[in-house]
C-alpha cells in the first residue's frame, strides 16, 4: 500500500488500467490489470490482479493475484482457440468477433462494501458477493456469497458467518462504508477498539 493516500486514485505505474472508474482514496497495484470495472471509494488490489466488467463496492480489499471474471473460451465450437474471436491479432485485415466480448459484458461480476478477497482467489462471471464477506486465499467462487459470510475452498464453501445475523443485519443498516472522510475519521478509535455491539450501540446501529 502507498504511505499516502489521496483523493485521486493511486495507480502503479505498471498497471493497465481501461475504460474503469476509480473511487476516491483507492489504489490499483503493480501489474495489475483492470477492464471496464468500477472501484469504489477506500477500495485497493495490490500486484498481479486481473478483474474485468466488475462493480466493486466501498472499502474492499483485494490481494495479491486474484482473478475476477474470467473468460472462457468457447468450448462449443470446433476450435476453442484464441484465434477465433481475436483473428485480427492473425490477421490484421480480419475483424475480431465483438458478439464474443459483448456475451462476457453479459455477466458481470459485483462485490459488496467491505469485503476481502484473499491470495489468488477467483471469481467466476455473474456471481455477486455480499457486503462484508470473505474470500478465503485460493478460492474458487462458483456462486453467490451472503452478505458478512467465510467462504473457503474449491469450490468455494461458507465456513461460517463473521458476525451473528442480527449483528450483520445492524451493521448494513448504520452501512458506515457511506460516512464521510471525516466521521470516519472520528470514529477511527472505535474502529479499533470497541467490541462489535459496542461499536454499534454508540453509532446508531
Amino acid at each position: 500500500m502507498a504511505k499516502s493516500l489521496s483523493e485521486s486514485p493511486t495507480v502503479d505505474p505498471s498497471a493497465r488500467v481501461t475504460a474503469c472508474r476509480l473511487g476516491r482514496y483507492t489504489e490499483i497495484g503493480a501489474r495489475t490489470r483492470l477492464t471496464e470495472t468500477e472501484l469504489g471509494d477506500y477500495s485497493y488490489i495490490v500486484e498481479d490482479g486481473e478483474v474485468i466488467y466488475t462493480t466493486v463496492g466501498k472499502f474492499t480489499s483485494i490481494a495479491a493475484s486474484v482473478r475476477i471474471n474470467p473468460g472462457n473460451h468457447p468450448m462449443e465450437r470446433p476450435s476453442q482457440a484464441h484465434f477465433t474471436y481475436r483473428a485480427r491479432a492473425y490477421w490484421p485485415d480480419e475483424a475480431d468477433e465483438d458478439a464474443f466480448f459483448d456475451r462476457r459484458r453479459a455477466s458481470p461480476v459485483t462485490i459488496g462494501h467491505d469485503v476481502w478477497i484473499g491470495h489468488g482467489a477467483i471469481i467466476l462471471p455473474g456471481r455477486t458477493v455480499g457486503t462484508g464477506a470473505v474470500i478465503g486465499a485460493g478460492s474458487i467462487v462458483t456462486r453467490d456469497v451472503a452478505p458478512y459470510t467465510i467462504v473457503v475452498g474449491n469450490p468455494a464453501r461458507p465456513v461460517r458467518g463473521r458476525f451473528p445475523v442480527d449483528i450483520a443485519e445492524r451493521l448494513q443498516r448504520l452501512a458506515w462504508w457511506d460516512w464521510d472522510h471525516e466521521r470516519l475519521r472520528r470514529a477511527l478509535p472505535d474502529f479499533r477498539s470497541l467490541a462489535i455491539e459496542e461499536f454499534l450501540e454508540r453509532h446508531g446501529g
